[in-house]
């Protein structure tokens, strides 16, 4: 499904664990990691389609995480000009995206990157909150400093107040000030 612009509806997927650390994991058999997040079907609203791509790309159900915020609005990126599929009607340019802010209830022992039977990771590691916006490949990276930086004062208040424990750097913003 492509929108009248060239953009396809998305959803994105940020998952916080008791650390307050985000799950990073890396593509199969490619060198980019990413958040998980995945295409809407024409049928699904963001959160069916949040909760579905979590099942297929972690193997979590619904009942081991929390909802702690969205974005609102869509975020988007266009494709760098090497990815576009130049055959296909309508053309895609780029993901216009719904982001989402989880919290993991269950341990680490949940998460199954096996659970579809097509994986999208092959890896995974909990990473600083920042860290993906370094690290995404360099088209996605405005997004995704966008969703932190929207979900970065959820996540302070969530370590500080739910979980007891002190923000590693996600109450402190890229520029080195509190959001």
């Amino acid at each position: 499904m492509i929108d009248f612009d060239g953009y396809r509806p998305n959803v994105g997927i940020v998952l916080l664990n008791p650390r307050g650390e985000v799950f990073w994991a890396r593509r199969v058999r490619r060198d980019g990691w990413q958040f998980p997040q995945g295409g809407m079907n024409t049928d699904e609203t963001p959160d069916e389609a949040m909760y579905r791509e979590l099942g297929e790309e972690t193997g979590l159900r619904a009942d081991q995480v929390q909802v702690l915020g969205s974005t609102h609005g869509w975020l988007r990126y266009r494709l760098p000009h090497r990815y576009l599929r130049r055959d296909e009607h309508p053309l895609c340019i780029g993901q216009k995206q719904v982001w989402f802010l989880l919290r993991l209830l269950d341990d680490d022992s949940a998460l199954r990157l096996d659970a579809h039977e097509t994986p999208e990771f092959d890896l995974w590691r909990w990473v600083d909150f920042w860290y993906p916006a370094e690290h995404v490949v360099a088209f996605k990276r405005e997004v995704y400093e966008r969703a932190l930086r929207h979900f970065a004062p959820l996540v302070e208040s969530v370590c500080r107040i739910t979980l007891g424990v002190a923000p590693p750097r996600a109450a402190v913003a890229k520029d080195g000030l509190t959001q």
